[in-house]
């Protein structure tokens, strides 16, 4: 029997084969996740609706599979399973899904708490998933009602569905990755795909439309290193690594609102520079997959540890490979550091279509002389601006360094409620 790629998301058709996670002859039971795909540099396991042993695979990695495609055989185990044929429904929203006559059977009283069957179906029903997950979601058992969508609107998709059949222990416990794998094994090849090949085609496109020029500065942050200092704790109690990242977030986009034109980007087709009322901070993000930049949406609005909480899950669904893809659009504007790894200086090349991209690097002590002439110690750190030159010129790219440096060096008023727009 097939198994086919179920819908992956809304407006989703297509999806990049990243990695098996079974081979030819493997016992599969359900719930165990079959592949990883790639959407949208959004990347998710499938769960196996199954019981059965593994026959063959369709599809190779780095393959690019339609939804409604098959990409696994497997010989059903049991007597329910050999009684039963089963072949997935596929979502009725996309062209490319065959059509089908199979209907599931009804939903069994699993995981519904003895619940009177009326109301389950009516709370079933309520539920927003597509059809190839509502299967999905009733040969595992699941009841629908106790997941936790996250797609547009909470529309339950493949990969809630892998995280909530997922063991508690190995939800509470994230599985220890190899030592830095992204550095790779002398004498090998290394295929591009997946994250990589998106990463790749994304950076020739923006060195290739914008002519980059870049922007360095100096910056003291010794105030800033104090009063995060004496927020850790703070923040710490309302469950809130606050990093320094959160400071230059919030720099960023109040900066953003005062030189609006560093908020735009180009729409060539129309020949007109879109400056954007809203200010969504993408922060890049290094996996063991490659970079992703995941976006911090409305960062203006959010308060410091607002925008904390939100860089740490960001950060920690990125490297567990469970980002979201609504986490990944709508950016504005890109912050990447080096400082944690180290290094001074960068020229980094801007999210297309994005208009500027920040880098920020290691905060280091330095002996710095004061108003007097006497020589103090002092935190400093260099900021690196890359812009389209096609939209900013060099002085409105300096201006830009100057607002963000003024809210670094006074970071007290970055702890203030923004004014409403």
């Amino acid at each position: 029997m097939d198994f086919r790629l179920p819908e992956l998301g809304e407006g989703v058709y297509e999806a990049e084969l990243v990695a098996w996670l079974v081979k030819v002859g493997d016992a599969v039971k359900r719930g165990q996740n079959l592949i990883e795909v790639l959407t949208d540099k959004a990347s998710m396991e499938v769960p196996s609706p199954f019981v059965g042993k593994i026959t063959g695979l369709m599809a190779q990695p780095g393959q690019v599979i339609k939804v409604g495609d098959a990409v696994l055989a497997y010989e059903p185990l049991g007597a329910k399973d050999a009684a039963r044929p089963e072949k997935p429904p596929t979502a009725t929203t996309t062209r490319h899904s065959p059509p089908t006559t199979h209907h599931p059977p009804p939903i069994t009283d699993q995981s519904t708490n003895n619940r009177p069957a009326a109301r389950v179906g009516a709370m079933a029903a309520a539920v927003r998933a597509a059809p190839s997950v509502r299967y999905l979601a009733r040969k595992l058992g699941v009841d629908l009602v106790q997941v936790q969508g996250s797609g547009p609107g909470g529309r339950i998709l493949v990969g809630d569905l892998s995280a909530f059949v997922a063991p508690a222990e190995s939800r509470a416990k994230p599985v220890a990755e190899e030592a830095h794998p992204e550095y790779a094994t002398a004498g090998t090849t290394i295929k591009l795909q997946g994250i990589r090949r998106r990463i790749a085609e994304h950076m020739v496109q923006s060195k290739r439309m914008a002519p980059h020029y870049t922007y360095v500065d100096e910056c003291e942050v010794t105030e800033l290193v104090k009063l995060r200092e004496g927020l850790k704790s703070t923040a710490a109690e309302s469950g809130v690594k606050l990093t320094y990242l959160a400071f230059f977030v919030k720099a960023v986009a109040a900066a953003l609102k005062e030189i609006p034109i560093i908020n735009s980007s180009l729409n060539e087709e129309a020949g007109e520079i879109v400056l954007h009322d809203h200010y969504n901070v993408g922060v890049a993000v290094s996996t063991s997959g490659g970079l992703i930049v995941p976006v911090i949406h409305d960062a203006d609005r959010k308060n410091l540890l607002e925008i904390g909480a939100e860089i740490e899950r960001l950060t920690s669904a990125a490297r567990a490979g469970k980002t979201r893809l609504e986490d990944l659009r709508g950016g504005t504007f890109t912050i990447t550091s080096i400082g944690s790894i180290g290094g001074l200086i960068s020229t980094p090349i801007i999210n297309h279509p994005e208009a500027a991209i920040l880098g920020i690097g290691k905060v280091m002590k330095r002996p710095v002389f004061d108003a007097a002439g006497a020589i103090r110690p002092a935190d400093l750190v260099y900021l690196s601006l890359s812009f389209d030159h096609r939209i900013v010129d060099g002085a409105i790219g300096a201006a830009f360094c100057n607002a963000v440096i003024r809210r670094l060096q006074s970071p007290a008023a970055l702890l203030l409620p923004q004014p409403a727009r």
